[in-house]
């Protein structure tokens, strides 16, 4: 089956066309699931905004409609492509494709609409602060797997120094957590040149069994140390009255301030600043920038610790911003997650928020519908945010090119 292209336009890869090919065939596939899966439930479907305004939509008009679009966008992507405009038709189409799920799940009910999206910028924090210590490192040449440990062990030194001397304090212990840990990792990966996946995965190994061990040892018999009071969320003056808007971004806790001044200010320097371009250039030819007088393993180590600072800061989210104590593998898999979001986002700050928010939005779908009458089992509803990972990774992100360096050990003698 070939896809065309337009004369103007440079003739597309073999990587190019598979990808054209998997994402006309999905729009098919989505398209398919509306028209006998989503289509078979009547009823309206009510999407509350503001305490006095809910949007209703009627089920099964609407995904029959979506059924008609998405397979004929799915034939237009195989027969001739939208090239440039790909990727923002598939974002709109899998966004509609939300929208029609969830008009199917609610239809003959209604459910809060401002408080699922203020719920998904809620969850996306950790995996964006924890994306963020991806990014910082990879952009160095260090593959960082350890995210998960490094996160682990920030909620677990954010709840109980947040326990004894308050939330603030609980930060710092966050933030010294993440350090550490990522001092582990940049001393077996720099100075002793140890392959760097299986320091990473050593780590979270060692942090999962240190704090499993210590909450058992020592957090359930003095349940005193694991109680701390997270910090309530904060109204931004004026902004917070926005509708809709106002709620979902400017009514929130410490964290996703923090998470979004995080991406604003980590950009900048990456691409703004003499340090960003130092980075980068050891993320990509590191000999050449060490013959150009760039200290290669100073600048490594201090970006390694400045990323587990990140990473330690995420994991306080759990204690310190939701649940108020720490709970033996509380991040359940959330590092690994923003090591996807890491590869999504294309090594870039505003594209790994962008899939923390997909991210954080499956979870916050996941939640949902546990409180709806779908008949969808709850641990398929569980497996929801692994299989988007899957899925997106696998199908919609394509091929991409890590820093070159990422993983190389630096040897400045050579």
């Amino acid at each position: 089956m070939n896809i065309a292209v337009d004369s103007d336009a440079p003739l597309l890869s073999l990587e190019q066309r598979k990808r054209a090919r998997n994402v006309g065939f999905s729009l098919v596939f989505l398209g398919l699931v509306s028209a006998f899966l989503l289509a078979g439930r009547p009823g309206n479907a009510g999407f509350k905004l503001v305490d006095t305004y809910t949007v209703f939509l009627p089920a099964q008009p609407f995904a029959r409609a979506l059924a008609v679009a998405l397979v004929a966008l799915g034939a237009i992507q195989l027969f001739r492509g939208f090239g440039k405009w790909t990727n923002v038709v598939l974002a709109i189409a899998t966004g509609t494709f939300v929208i029609a799920f969830l008009t199917w799940a609610a239809s003959g009910g209604s459910f809060s609409l401002t408080g699922m999206l203020q719920d998904t910028v809620t969850r996306s924090v950790p995996i964006t602060l924890g994306a963020i210590a991806g990014i910082l490192c990879e952009r160095s040449g260090i593959i960082n797997i350890a995210i998960e440990g490094q996160l682990l062990g920030g909620a677990f030194a954010g709840a109980v120094v947040g326990s004894l001397y308050g939330p603030w304090a609980g930060l710092l212990g966050a933030i010294a957590m993440g350090v550490g840990l990522s001092a582990i990792l940049a001393v077996f990966a720099i100075r002793f040149r140890v392959d760097q996946v299986i320091v990473g995965f050593a780590i979270n190994f060692f942090s999962l069994g240190l704090t499993s061990f210590l909450a058992q040892r020592v957090l359930t018999p003095h349940p005193e140390y694991n109680i701390v009071r997270p910090f309530t969320p904060y109204a931004v003056p004026l902004l917070s009255k926005i509708p809709v808007i106002g709620v979902v971004l400017f009514t929130q806790t410490l964290f996703v301030y923090v998470s979004i001044i995080a991406v604003v200010v980590s950009t900048w320097f990456l691409y703004r600043t003499r340090w960003g371009l130092r980075t980068r250039a050891i993320g990509e030819y590191p000999q050449a920038a060490g013959t150009l007088g760039v200290d290669v393993i100073k600048l490594r180590y201090r970006n390694v610790w400045i990323a587990g600072a990140v990473a330690g800061l995420g994991g306080a989210w759990w204690p310190l911003g939701t649940v108020g104590r720490f709970d033996q593998n509380i991040t359940n898999g959330r590092g690994f997650i923003a090591l996807a979001a890491v590869i999504f986002g294309r090594w870039h700050p505003v594209g790994a928020l962008t899939a923390a928010l997909v991210f954080g939005l499956s979870e916050a779908i996941q939640l949902k519908m546990s409180n709806l009458d779908t008949g969808i089992p709850s641990e398929f509803l569980l497996m929801a945010p692994y299989i988007v990972t899957l899925i997106v990774v696998a199908g919609f992100v394509g091929r991409s090119r890590a820093p070159k360096a990422a993983g190389q050990a630096y040897d400045a003698s050579k």
